[in-house]
This record gives structure tokens, C-alpha cells and sequence, in this order.
């Protein structure tokens, strides 16, 4: 009896210890939830990053080492465990899951998943969500995908194997400038980079001339282009050239430099 008693105290006693490690477990996965999600609630103008493979990862690492707030969702728990910013476990499917994400605050969202018909319901999910005033980013696997993800809403639709194709091209014919270009768009090992900035309706910019406005003198920063809000490029702008709401300068300096432009654009 002895024995049995014993065997039977230790049998629940193990089964006590198992059974509060899970509940402990499980209590600090839900409190570390929680906090997450409040962090999320307080963001504004981040960036939603719809799945975490090679693609994503990639994207959300580079826009987390920019400064700026990203957000993952993926469907796999497994996955999300191992994502380093704060994450939303769920299917694109479910509205809910982007509603959690914060997309009435977002600023971009970039459907990263892994195939294009996923990325089309992210796209067309979002858009319904937002409206014109978010900024869709889609990834396409293939050429065809392209217009059906531009026609579902995405504003940019990115095929990353032709990329590849061109910046393998590139280097085999411009190997200094596409080094140099790496340098100020990723490696942040100069001291400068590029940078745009928005000519907003109420700037005090607004209507007059690059020799008026005497931006390089007072900010330091080189402007190298102007797009138009049809979407067309001015290489190299005359000092005649009149700005306009709607314009947005692309410059290179560095991050005082270019603050300065920012600041005397009114943005």
C-alpha cells in the first residue's frame, strides 16, 4: 500500500509540475500578446509586412533599420515565433488580422507572401479596408500576375526575379555605380544618402523657382530630380524650374542636409 500511495503522490505530483509549467507557459505567450498588440495600437504611419519568408524578412529588416514602425503578419505560428518586431498571427483572409495589424493607422502595406494569389487577396483585402490613401506594395512571381495585382489596387507591383536579372546585368556593366548606389540606399557606411521630400499644397515653396527658392545654398542638399504628379522625371532641374504642389524632390546629402530640405519643404 505503501508503494502504491507513493507511486500515485509522485505520478500527481509530476502531472502538478507538468500542468503548471504549461499554464505558465501559455499565461506568458497571452501577457506577451497582449503587450505586443498594445505596442501596435499606439503606432502610427507604419509599415504592415504580409508574410515572413525570405522575401518579407528582407523587407522588414530593412525598414525596421531605417527607423521606421513594421509590423508582421503570417499564418504560421512556427514562423511569427521567430519574427524580431511585433507580429500578427492570423490568414490575410480574415479582415480581422489587418484590423489588428493597425491598418487604419498603416502607411504602406507590402503583401510579401508566397504566391501571387495570396498576394492578390492581400492586396484587394486591404484596399477595401483603406481606400486610396494607403500605399500597396505587391511581390509577383510571374510577369502575368502583374496587371491583376495593379488592377486589384497595388500602387507598385515588384517581381523580384527580374530585379535580380537586372541588377546582375547592371553589375556586369556598371559595377562602380551600382556599388555606389548600394552604399547610400542600404549600406549606410557614408556619411550620405538619398532622400525624397514633398511639395504639400500649403508649402512655402509652392509656386516659386529652384533660384528662388535657393535650396541647395540653404540646406546644403543636391537636388537631382523632380517627379511630376503624373508620374514623369526631371534629370538634373533648371533653376528655372517652378515648383508646384504635387512635386517631389529627390536629393542627395547627408541626414542634416536632407532634414533641412524636408523641413523647408513644409513636410
Amino acid at each position: 500500500i505503501v508503494v502504491i500511495l507513493v507511486g500515485v503522490g509522485t505520478s500527481l505530483y509530476a502531472f502538478g509540475i507538468i500542468l503548471e509549467a504549461l499554464v505558465d507557459g501559455h499565461l506568458r505567450e497571452l501577457l506577451g500578446r497582449r503587450r505586443m498588440q498594445r505596442r501596435i495600437d499606439r503606432m502610427e504611419g507604419h509599415v504592415i509586412v504580409c508574410g515572413w519568408g525570405r522575401v518579407g524578412s528582407a523587407i522588414a529588416r530593412f525598414i525596421a533599420g531605417a527607423g521606421a514602425d513594421v509590423v508582421v503578419i503570417d499564418r504560421d505560428a512556427e514562423r511569427i515565433g521567430t519574427v524580431p518586431h511585433p507580429s500578427v498571427l492570423g490568414d490575410i483572409a480574415d479582415d480581422e488580422v489587418l484590423r489588428r495589424a493597425g491598418i487604419e493607422r498603416a502607411r504602406v502595406v507590402v503583401a510579401a507572401l508566397e504566391t501571387d494569389a495570396d498576394n492578390l487577396f492581400a492586396t484587394v483585402s486591404a484596399r477595401a479596408l483603406r481606400g486610396s490613401d494607403l500605399v500597396i506594395i505587391a511581390r509577383a512571381r510571374t510577369e502575368s500576375s502583374e496587371p491583376k495585382l495593379r488592377r486589384a489596387g497595388a500602387d507598385r507591383v515588384v517581381n523580384p526575379q527580374r530585379l535580380g536579372g537586372d541588377r546582375m546585368a547592371a553589375f556586369a556593366l556598371q559595377p562602380h555605380v551600382v556599388d555606389f548606389l548600394d552604399v547610400i540606399m542600404h549600406d549606410g557606411s557614408l556619411e550620405i544618402r538619398l532622400e525624397e521630400a514633398a511639395i504639400v499644397a500649403d508649402s512655402p515653396l509652392a509656386g516659386r523657382t529652384l533660384a528662388e527658392s535657393r535650396l541647395t545654398e540653404t540646406t546644403g542638399a543636391l537636388l537631382v530630380a523632380i517627379r511630376d504628379p503624373d508620374g514623369s522625371f526631371t534629370s538634373n532641374p533648371a533653376p528655372t524650374t517652378r515648383l508646384a504642389a504635387g512635386h517631389v524632390l529627390i536629393a542627395v546629402g547627408s541626414a542634416p542636409q536632407l532634414a533641412a530640405l524636408v523641413t523647408a519643404t513644409g513636410g
